[in-house]
């Protein structure tokens, strides 16, 4: 009998510094996670933000949005523009293209700018495409989605889904297309 109580004391007593162990375990490893969290934030903000860019003296683009959010600091950087941009590209003869979105991000090193709802694309000719997201090519200076599309020109409306064009609109290459552009001039 002696022996059954000191063996029932035993693993109460095992069972409770299992358990307390347990409770300590748990809190050590929330704290060890607290330490290796890293909040999300961005390394630089900027309110109000209006940036020209210029080549051999010509403007070549402005870029105006309510709010930027540069993310250099994480392992895939990126500039976020959370609130819309509105640019206005020039060509080396002065003519305008306007581009307006509502959130749009670049990320560094890919020459790629993500343009996201409400997306609008213009230039003095009176054409204009809409759309719900589109990729600008910086490099080639190149357009292009797979979404669907609203292309209005003075010749015509057209509506379609996958776009591929010039900044200029002068080469314009589309997968899917309903509608009437009048091709006579």
């Amino acid at each position: 009998m002696l022996n059954i109580a000191k063996h029932t004391r035993l693993c109460f007593w095992i069972s409770a510094s299992v358990v307390f162990l347990m409770f300590g375990c748990e809190s050590n490893f929330k704290e060890v996670q607290k330490i290796n969290f890293s909040e999300f934030m961005p390394s630089g903000e900027a309110e109000d933000f209006n940036l020209k860019y210029t080549d051999s003296g010509k403007i070549k683009s402005i870029l105006i949005s309510p709010k930027m959010l540069d993310y250099s600091n994480v392992e895939f950087p990126f500039t976020e523009f959370p609130k819309g941009i509105n640019v206005t590209m020039y060509d080396n003869k002065g003519k305008r293209t306007f581009i307006k979105s509502d959130y749009a991000v670049t990320f560094k090193g890919t020459d790629l700018i993500d343009l996201q709802k409400n997306v609008k694309i213009s230039n003095e000719s009176g054409q204009l495409l809409e759309t719900e997201q589109l990729y600008f090519d910086q490099k080639n200076e190149w357009f292009f989605t797979e979404k669907k599309f609203k292309f209005t020109d003075p010749k015509g409306v057209s509506y379609g889904e996958g776009i591929d064009f010039s900044k200029d609109f002068k080469i314009v290459n589309s997968q899917s297309i309903t509608g009437a552009i009048d091709q006579a001039e």
